[in-house]
């Protein structure tokens, strides 16, 4: 079995610019056992969205601190493969207690993490720059006081929340400065925008898609790092469930899919 430090270098090397980490979100045991049967598939990564619906709770950190590790737990010892974990705004506002969920974190074994520069107040929708950098800075030295690579991809919200360009790039360096491994830039819907975001980020890029996102493997020619799908994959189960309950429901013809063997 691979240490969690193992996983972490293992998580890191898998992004690679133009040959980028693929991870197909899941929120529970058997989705991460699911997805890591596919052949090809390296990593895997939670979505919070995905992991709050089950739990009936909205997204947004409705979760308590204690709830969402368990959550991840399951997930991580559902398979061998590094585990990413969404961790939201990290369940904290100060420091001290950062720093204690981060090395909750690592303890239940996660080998990275998605941290956000949200606030989800509405009336101040994004955490000042020096203040998430400071909580970028505070989640690198846990991860090196306990010796484990802990890979973050810290989240740009900036463009999805009423700021502009010159913020998006300022942010992004800044973070990658205070010690994240990739930043997850939201916002990135066209080709031109991915490309400029190469161009003026100093590192490695992450971005999100659906079905009306530029074409992995444009992407991938690009440069891009890491390619999510956040809730996606849990509407696209959700989908076909929904669809199927309607064609059992109206003696419909039995879908394949139910003989899935898992």
């Amino acid at each position: 079995m691979k240490s969690t430090a193992d996983k972490a270098e293992l998580l890191r090397a898998l992004h690679v610019p133009g040959t980028p980490l693929i991870v197909t979100n899941v929120w529970d045991a058997i989705t991460a056992r699911t997805v890591a049967a596919a052949p090809g598939v390296k990593a895997l990564a939670t979505a919070s969205h995905a992991i709050s619906f089950a739990h009936g709770v909205e997204d947004g950190e409705g979760l308590s601190v204690e709830q969402a590790l368990a959550a991840a737990q399951i997930v991580i010892r559902a398979t061998e493969l590094p585990v990413s974990v969404d961790f939201e705004r990290g369940y904290a506002s100060d420091l001290g207690q950062l720093k204690d969920n981060i090395t909750g974190l690592i303890y239940a074994g996660a080998a990275g993490l998605n941290f956000e520069d949200s606030t989800g107040n509405p009336d101040a929708p994004l955490t000042g720059l020096d203040a998430q950098v400071e909580r970028i800075t505070a989640i690198r030295e846990v991860a090196d006081a306990t010796e484990v690579p802990l890979v973050l991809n810290a989240r740009v919200d900036a463009l999805v929340r009423g700021s502009d360009w010159a913020d998006t790039v300022a942010r992004a360096n800044a973070y990658l400065g205070a010690g994240a491994d990739v930043v997850f830039v939201l916002g990135l819907g066209t080709e031109d925008l991915v490309k400029k975001a190469l161009d003026e980020i100093d590192g490695k890029i992450s971005v999100v898609s659906n079905p009306t996102s530029v074409p992995l493997t444009r992407l991938a020619e690009l440069g891009v790092s890491r390619v999510s799908f956040g809730p996606g994959t849990l509407g696209l189960t959700l989908a076909h469930l929904q669809a199927t309950a309607t064609t059992l429901t109206a003696l419909g013809d039995y879908p394949a899919e139910l003989g899935f063997s898992y």
